[in-house]
């Protein structure tokens, strides 16, 4: 029975407050039961003490608390670790922890596999599953600071949606995940510290900016000219660099938020004079950063990483031009952890 009950945890507070008011109950059933899902982590209706026997035998016969209670990780030689999450009988989702000094940032996933394939990235080979409900991608966070504080003696300090996935094609629950997240009773980590990544998806970046969020917004641009990054990002077809340009310049003129372009350095393919140049004049046109990133090998990809000259002569040019400008050192390489490595290697179910 248990398996055709509504999960509680796919509701909002409103939808338990509404729950509790149509069975005449007194609505702050709903924020005790609220607080022991967010706050308590308690997911069994039998131990939520402070509610009477006759509610709590309402909320089981009603509701089912699922949540994700499986899960592997492994180790890479540089700190780095890539904790697999079973979240159905066969479906496997990825996320990363990466320890820099006092600062640990977690990589989670939006959804399984992915729609975009992008050229360069291991989830693009992979065909999308489904997206991940607010609880998942939640889960993922807490579990892995749950980790963090038992192994490093800390929180967690930063949250990146750039795991598996296209977070604005699962955009309502990437959004109710981050009110979860920064729930001020529960793991209460500010929106500041989040950043949502994105291949580009137009429409819905004005739409987010609409709402004016706190949290940061990375976008993975890769080239600044258009048929080179059709050519590596199928997306651009649709969502070109001038439409991608204007939705931009809309979110930073709403939120003041400065968004970060994600740029791989692949040898050869974007990782000239030219493309630096091309990248200089798009950062230009509204307020942005920059984070290089290492290219990392993937097994049937043919790209290869930028030599250390070609990087760093590519860094030298935007600096010269005033481009506030990051390389990101690739991590957990070895264990198929780094960026657009996450497509479920090394399982063990």
């Amino acid at each position: 029975m248990t398996n055709n009950l509504k999960n509680i945890r796919d509701l909002t507070f409103e939808e338990i407050e509404e729950f509790f008011l149509t069975h005449n109950r007194p609505n702050f059933r709903a924020s005790q039961v609220y607080k022991w899902l967010w706050s308590n982590f308690v997911y069994d209706f039998s131990q939520m003490t402070n509610l009477s026997l006759n509610d709590r035998n309402l909320l089981i016969s009603n509701f089912a608390i699922k949540s994700i209670s499986k899960y592997e990780y492994i180790d890479s030689k540089d700190g780095t670790t890539k904790f697999l999450f079973k979240i159905d009988n066969e479906k496997v989702v990825e996320g990363v922890l990466i320890p820099q000094k006092d600062r640990y940032t977690v990589c989670i996933s939006s959804q399984a596999g992915c729609s975009l394939a992008c050229k360069f990235c291991a989830t693009g080979k992979l065909k999308l599953l489904r997206n991940l409900a607010a609880w998942e991608i939640f889960d993922q966070v807490y579990l892995i600071n749950k980790f963090s504080l038992e192994k490093y003696k800390s929180k967690i300090t930063n949250i990146v949606y750039m795991g598996m996935g296209e977070p604005l094609l699962n955009i309502s629950n990437v959004l109710k995940s981050i009110s979860l997240i920064n729930y001020s009773h529960g793991l209460n980590i500010s929106q500041k510290r989040i950043t949502v990544s994105t291949a580009g998806i137009t429409k819905i970046i004005k739409k987010i900016a609409d709402l004016k969020p706190k949290f940061n917004l990375a976008i993975s641009l890769h080239s600044a000219n258009n048929k080179k990054r059709s050519e590596l990002m199928e997306i651009n077809e649709t969502n070109n660099l001038r439409n991608l340009l204007a939705s931009v310049s809309y979110f930073y003129n709403i939120t003041k938020i400065k968004p970060t372009y994600e740029y791989v350095l692949l040898s050869g393919i974007n990782d000239s004079q030219d493309d630096a140049e091309e990248l200089i004049e798009f950062c230009k046109k509204s307020p942005a950063k920059v984070n290089l990133i290492e290219y990392n090998h993937v097994k049937g990809i043919p790209f290869k990483k930028s030599t250390k000259e070609s990087t760093q002569k590519f860094i030298d040019i935007l600096e010269k031009n005033k481009i506030l400008v990051k390389l990101r050192r690739s991590r957990g390489e070895d264990i198929g952890a780094a960026c657009g490595q996450l497509a479920t290697q090394n399982k063990k179910w």
